[in-house]
């Protein structure tokens, strides 16, 4: 498995559900509609993608570390 990180080319608006995808082996795009749909239930999505937004290096960094 990859490191959580948000990639620099794959964002919409952040790079939250890209860089979800990328660590768990899955499309952006499937990521990105399971987000949708459980915006439909109640509860804190929009604060998650925020705090997961604030919280993930960008993988500039991330590769930075790296070498």
């Amino acid at each position: 498995m990859n490191s959580l990180y948000r990639p620099r080319n794959d964002r919409v608006i952040a790079g939250v559900c890209a860089g979800l995808a990328r660590r768990f082996g899955m499309t952006s795009w499937t990521v990105r509609l399971l987000f949708l749909l459980s915006c439909l239930l109640p509860g804190p999505q929009f604060v998650v993608y925020l705090v997961l937004w604030v919280m993930m290096p960008n993988e500039d960094r991330t590769m930075a570390r790296a070498h």
